[in-house]
């Protein structure tokens, strides 16, 4: 068993949501069975696979419209939002390293070609869609949003688990960690389309964990955007519309032959300059 599977870290790390989505569907992964909403207004388009926050659910999600939302700003995409387990009436215990096959389990079971999806990961979510990358080779996009570089900046912030660390061997953790998050390889290893989004008033993971992501990341394709507005919780609300420009243009350049449905949403334009600083690399070196 992981160290970093321990419940004094888990449970310091997670805080479950017991809300329920109505809408949800039954995926039985084995160890687990997760309550995901499978969102397919269109079959024959991509699907973008969304992993969310440590104090999110599913039904945050759907109860705020965000599946018909995104799938409408992002020309007809179809949207999988993966719960994790604990969460919203999903069985199993809540574990940092165990769930980390729950992504690829969930698109497995459902029969969705990770090369006709794009994976999303909000603030821990990203170290799922970090995963999903890292074990689908041929996942057409990553995005991330508010993400984390190194999980050890995130251990310190929370006491019960410095404690609990401390009862093993430093060399312990860290060949867990290096076992587990070895983000740099992971983000070396990647050679899709990322786009990295960020707020520079994050007060809960520093923008500085997206720039890092953004330079270790081995792809010749990658964008990153960190905003003037915002916070942690606040970076979407602020942001939305660059955010689900930047998304919609990574999709439609991955999948260019795909027949997109027409734009009819309010995400029509980019923030000004002077809202938002741009890292980017694109296959022409730009």
């Amino acid at each position: 068993m992981s160290i970093l599977n321990h419940p004094a870290i888990s449970k310091a790390y997670f805080f479950p949501q017991a809300i329920r989505c109505n809408e949800a569907i039954e995926v039985d992964i084995g160890e687990a069975t997760l309550r995901c909403l499978n969102y397919r207004p269109n079959p024959e388009l991509p699907t973008l696979v969304h992993f969310h926050g440590n104090g999110e659910s599913v039904a945050h999600y759907v109860r705020g419209g965000f599946p018909p939302l995104f799938s409408e700003e992002l020309c007809g995409i179809n949207v999988l939002m993966i719960e994790y387990r604990g969460y919203g009436g999903s069985t199993g215990e809540v574990e940092l390293v165990s769930m980390l096959a729950d992504g690829q389990s969930v698109l497995q079971q459902l029969g969705i070609d990770p090369a006709k999806s794009i994976a999303c990961g909000r603030s821990v979510g990203s170290l799922y869609a970090i995963e999903l990358a890292h074990r689908c080779p041929s996942l057409a996009g990553l995005v991330i949003d508010s993400g984390i570089a190194d999980i050890r900046e995130r251990f310190l912030a929370y006491p019960q688990i410095r404690q609990t660390l401390e009862k093993f061997e430093n060399t312990e953790v860290e060949s867990d960690i290096r076992k587990h998050f070895d983000h740099p390889e992971k983000m070396r290893s990647y050679k899709g389309p990322l786009l990295l989004l960020h707020t520079q008033n994050d007060g809960i993971i520093d923008s500085s964990h997206a720039e890092r992501l953004y330079d270790w990341a081995g792809t010749t394709n990658k964008e990153l955007r960190i905003y003037a507005d915002g916070n942690h919780n606040t970076i979407f609300p602020q942001n939305y519309r660059d955010m689900l420009f930047s998304i919609r243009l990574l999709c439609q350049a991955a999948f260019p032959n795909a027949r997109w449905k027409h734009f009819n949403g309010r995400s029509n334009s980019r923030a000004a300059p002077s809202g938002v600083r741009v890292r980017q690399t694109s296959a022409s070196g730009r």
